[in-house]
């Protein structure tokens, strides 16, 4: 699903769906996540504390972890000028080593700020094979036209809340 291309805020509309993105989950990917947040408590890396410890099947995916691939997959449909605003979700259950992550998504919403921001809202699905995971809901700020980057937006400019 990686493209190299911005997306623009014309081209998108409401109800559209996001290409998906599956990611066979290995103990690699579920170690790695934690390493790379810092997050050094053992169900994220220690299959016995996980198991026995915690009452877990395995090791499972943390929220950092998680908050990076819902990043990626927003920055994979959008392409390289996409700037995350809002991000927030909901954890309803664990990613562990063996699962497939799917993550599909649909737009719910495109917006133009009085600054010119191009918005679009997003609901996200992260399913580990027949289980809902994770919900997501997150705003994303794409270029308007061709001059346009969110990225070098500051101060009264850039506003993803809109309060």
């Amino acid at each position: 699903m990686t493209t190299t291309a911005s997306l623009r805020h014309g081209d998108v509309t409401t109800g559209q769906d996001l290409p998906k993105l599956s990611v066979q989950v290995t103990a690699t990917t579920v170690v790695l996540g934690a390493l790379a947040s810092r997050d050094w408590r053992p169900m994220h890396h220690d299959y016995d504390f996980a198991v026995n410890r915690q009452g877990t099947q395995d090791i499972f995916l943390n929220t950092p972890n998680q908050a990076a691939w819902f990043e990626r997959y927003l920055t994979d449909w959008t392409g390289p000028l996409g700037r995350l605003g809002t991000m927030t979700f909901k954890m309803q259950d664990s990613v562990f080593p063996g699962n497939t992550m799917v993550m599909t998504g649909s737009v719910t919403d495109t917006s133009v700020d009085a600054a010119g921001v191009g918005w679009v809202d997003v609901d996200i699905s992260l399913m580990a094979d027949d289980r809902t995971c994770t919900t997501c809901t997150a705003r994303v700020a794409v270029p308007t036209n061709d001059d346009d980057n969110p990225w070098s937006r500051r101060g009264d400019q850039w506003n993803p809340r809109g309060d």
